[in-house]
């Protein structure tokens, strides 16, 4: 039975930091006179209102938490906050409450699709509350990763199950050293990232804005243009910034904890990441230089930056890779589903899955040669148990059959099938932009029906929840005694 009292509390909890997060772009409206102070000011008390109310009708003494109260806290949280923090866009923007609660879950789940355009004549605290909304749900995924999904055996992330992953009463003092390691982490990170868009010639603000949604893989922007508005430098920062965003964070901790940077090095999603991002931007780069007769170091630029941009499901725009001819084309529209590292900022199914599946399939090989042979299946010197397996199965069939879904969906709704398709894609792995005259690179979410915006919506949140950890909540069972 799941425990309401507790499940309340914590929604009041998170959204007291929310309405936190809120007074930085109300303080900016404030001091800078460009409008939105009052906006913000009510969405803040709204906010905090309702937190209240919900600190107060969940307090209990005895505040216990089982399996079905994570999966609903989890659900949950991301889904109410959403509502709350899409309020300035309402109140701000005077758009519909879709389109704000589109952009918000887009911020959240740093999916990075958006419905909004001239974003250099609008307001700077919405700029900024853009960006602080991809930057909290990049670190707050994080966390989930590490120390909810494997605890509750979501799509094979039981394979990372570390103390950090148990939240009883006895390993909670670690897995909030933990989470608080990997804050620090992010904020260091972030701090970096600045300084280089700094020096590669962006403004303060911008240099802000980007290094919350480039560290975070979130991909909002300060201009429509995106990134081709800056320097080749600022390109190159992003690049560096993206990859760093789509591998482990544990690692980064267990690194500095015993000063052995090889810890990120020797793993071998790191490895199976980096190789794929070397393989496919060379690949890219090369036919961009032959074909098209871009210069060699250009053609590296603008491979690369992309390649990470799809794989770390960032979904910046630097140039229209579509109109790169058909193998590039291609290579994207893989990219745009396998994602980076477990345990990153990024979407999509994750390089881990993909590796497991070719140590299965090396495996049943060797028991079609040797029928009598015993073969242990490891992963990162850490066995791969049925179960793992199972859940991995499961998460896989049902990433697929939420797109397939999601696309029949939209095409009811009108759409055409490459919109439909690369949009229940690019929402479900949480990339961004689409492909297509409508929601490609060079344009955006605006055009699509309400209906449509709410389907993306919840695939977004479904593909940032690993999938399951939402679906579970429509079993019956769940919610039998």
């Amino acid at each position: 039975m799941v425990n309401f009292r507790p499940v309340l509390f914590v929604i009041g909890l998170v959204l007291s930091k929310l309405a936190l997060f809120m007074y930085v772009p109300t303080v900016v409206a404030f001091f800078t006179g460009t409008g939105g102070f009052i906006e913000f000011a009510k969405a803040v008390i709204i906010t905090h209102i309702v937190s209240l109310i919900c600190l107060s009708f969940g307090k209990t003494k005895s505040f216990k938490l089982n399996v079905r109260d994570m999966f609903l806290i989890t659900s949950l949280v991301w889904m109410i906050t959403s509502i709350f923090a899409a309020l300035p866009f309402v109140f701000i923007n005077h758009i519909s409450f879709t389109d704000a609660y589109f952009e918000t879950m887009s911020g959240l789940t740093t999916t990075g699709s958006t419905v909004l355009s001239g974003l250099e004549s609008m307001a700077p605290s919405v700029i900024l509350w853009r960006s602080i909304l991809q930057w909290i749900g990049g670190v707050g995924f994080i966390v989930m990763a590490v120390a909810i999904l494997p605890m509750l055996n979501v799509g094979g992330m039981k394979l990372f199950q570390t103390e950090s992953s148990d939240w009883s009463d006895k390993s909670s003092p670690r897995a909030k050293t933990v989470a608080k390691n990997i804050v620090a982490v992010y904020l260091v990170l972030t701090a970096l990232c600045i300084l280089g868009y700094k020096l590669a010639g962006m403004s303060l603000f911008d240099a802000i804005n980007h290094a919350f949604t480039t560290l975070s893989t979130g991909g909002y922007s300060t201009t429509d243009s995106s990134m081709n508005r800056f320097s080749h430098a600022a390109d190159w920062v992003g690049t560096l910034f993206m990859f760093l965003g789509g591998l482990p964070f544990l690692l980064f901790v267990t690194a500095i904890k015993k000063r052995r940077p090889k810890t990120v090095l020797l793993d071998e999603q790191v490895k199976g990441f980096f190789y794929l991002v070397l393989i496919s931007s060379l690949s890219i780069a090369i036919w961009m230089t032959l074909r098209d007769g871009y210069h060699p170091l250009d053609a590296l630029r603008l491979s690369m930056f992309n390649v990470v941009s799809v794989l770390t499901t960032t979904g910046y725009g630097l140039g229209d890779f579509t109109a790169w001819g058909a193998l590039p084309t291609t290579i994207f529209a893989v990219l745009l589903m396998i994602g980076a590292c477990s345990g990153s900022t990024a979407g999509g199914i994750k390089i881990f899955r993909f590796q497991i599946a070719m140590t299965l399939l090396k495996k049943q090989m060797m028991k079609l040669i040797h029928p009598s042979g015993v073969f242990v299946q490891k992963y990162n010197s850490r066995p791969v148990t049925d179960d793992i397996v199972r859940s991995l199965v499961a998460f896989t069939l049902m990433y697929f059959i939420t797109i397939i879904g999601l696309s029949a969906f939209l095409s009811a709704l009108g759409l055409d099938p490459v919109t439909s398709i690369s949009g229940s894609i690019t929402a479900v792995a949480n990339v961004g932009p689409g492909m297509g005259p409508i929601i490609g690179p060079t344009g955006n979410f605006a055009p699509l029906p309400d209906a449509a915006k709410w389907a993306l919506s919840l695939g977004m949140l479904m593909g940032r929840l690993e999938i399951l950890t939402l679906l579970v909540l429509f079993f019956p069972a769940f919610w039998r005694r």
